[in-house]
């Protein structure tokens, strides 16, 4: 199964690479890492999608990187009301006789252009993972010659419940 995982970490030298380790020793596999600094300066947020087989051995790996030095706090927000996130850059064979064809098919997944060649046009898409990829398999069969994908980044919606609380309404933006 499919764990996302965040970590707010001091942004120092070697972190990611000590983080990456510990995950590498327990034999994660991460399908995708995003890293960026947040509102606190000196502090980043890590966001990690793990392939999990055992839910106690993610447990355990998250103990252990609680107590990594310049580890503030681990969450695994897979089962949390969450915004997640990826970014991709496409570049697609294209002539002037297919840009608004390929027009046509971006537009419901509000992608946009964001540059044009003799013979090659580039998209930027954002959103789940799941309109990433089904964006890409539409345009495929135009001849995509690069990609370039963010991974996923995600954090938890407004405040979450404690235990026995309820939880606020769905919002229509997820």
């Amino acid at each position: 199964m499919k764990r996302i995982i965040t970590a707010k970490v001091r942004n120092r030298s070697g972190v990611l690479n000590r983080i990456t380790g510990l995950l590498q020793k327990r034999q994660f596999n991460i399908e995708s890492i995003s890293v960026g600094r947040t509102e606190t300066e000196g502090i980043s947020r890590m966001t990690f999608v793990v392939e999990v087989e055992d839910f106690q051995k993610l447990e355990q790996v998250t103990k252990q990187l609680n107590k990594q030095i310049d580890v503030l706090k681990v969450s695994d927000i897979t089962d949390k009301a969450i915004v997640a996130r990826e970014l991709a850059l496409i570049k697609i064979v294209s002539n002037g006789q297919l840009r608004a064809e390929i027009q046509g098919i971006i537009e419901p997944f509000r992608a946009t252009v964001i540059d044009v060649s003799k013979d090659t046009l580039s998209i930027q898409v954002t959103g789940k993972s799941e309109k990433v990829e089904a964006l890409i398999e539409l345009l495929r069969p135009y001849g995509v010659k690069d990609i370039a994908r963010t991974g996923v980044t995600a954090f938890m919606r407004g405040q979450q419940p404690q235990a026995g609380q309820e939880q606020a309404p769905f919002s229509l933006l997820h």
